[in-house]
């Protein structure tokens, strides 16, 4: 739900920072101050992050900034970046679709703008279940398939090692929710169904400035996650994480 001044605060900040989109801060709709997202960032493992979520609202979350990754919850784009990235990836069907998109932005120079005081109430996961077996199933196929559309065999050798702590640890937590059979069953999927997410960019030799400008981006995308867990607690899952992979 938006609050009342959501499209003015939004709008107002997206025109003066003259940015291709904006998003704001998302509470959960209970009352407790929690976050539920604000905007995203991915790993070079293929693990993503919707900002802020869970933690308690603060600082952090109260500062406007430049971002690349909107979560499509509540956002406001321009045609043109619709018209430059093309639309989200339906073959994603749900979690990582907007990921994937971000990434497209990224990629394409297009940031937008973070505004806090632009506040909606969201509860994350409800349509299919917090624990269901599509969510688990969806998200653990999507990373890999974000893999598979991303990085070239070269940037999977040299990601070798925060890709296999990513996605293990993903399992770890698909198991933690009694889903680990559907993350995994997920990321078989993704194997079966890698070939069809290459595109030339990827395997062809001419797109090596291209690939390197991928490995920046997950790079320092990563770099962000690791810089504001340390901000505000790491979770589990980033603990772990950054104490097994060499920073970026």
């Amino acid at each position: 739900m938006l609050r009342r001044d959501w499209i003015e605060r939004l709008t107002s900040t997206v025109w003066k920072a003259n940015s291709a989109f904006g998003v704001g801060k998302l509470l959960r709709p209970d009352g407790s101050d929690e976050i539920d997202g604000s905007w995203d960032l991915i790993s070079r493992g293929a693990y993503a992050w919707r900002c802020g979520y869970g933690k308690k609202d603060g600082t952090v979350w109260s500062s406007p900034r430049s971002i690349h990754f909107a979560p499509m919850t509540a956002a406001l784009f321009s045609r043109k970046v619709f018209e430059t990235v093309g639309l989200l990836e339906t073959r994603f069907e749900s979690y990582y679709e907007d990921v994937d998109f971000g990434v497209r932005c990224a990629l394409a120079g297009i940031t937008g703008r973070y505004e806090p005081a632009a506040v909606a109430t969201h509860m994350s996961k409800t349509t299919l279940g917090k624990s269901s077996y599509r969510v688990y199933f969806l998200s653990g196929r999507n990373q890999v398939l974000i893999l598979a559309k991303y990085y070239s065999t070269r940037t999977l050798l040299r990601f070798a090692w925060p890709i296999l702590v990513g996605q293990c640890l993903a399992l770890l937590a698909a198991a933690k929710q009694r889903n680990f059979w559907a993350a995994l069953r997920g990321k078989w999927e993704a194997i079966r169904r890698w070939r069809a997410f290459r595109p030339t960019a990827v395997t062809s030799s001419r797109g090596r400035d291209w690939q390197r400008q991928v490995e920046s981006t997950f790079t320092e995308s990563e770099r962000e996650i690791q810089s504001l867990q340390r901000q505000v607690g790491f979770d589990p899952y980033w603990r772990l994480y950054f104490r097994l992979v060499r920073p970026a």
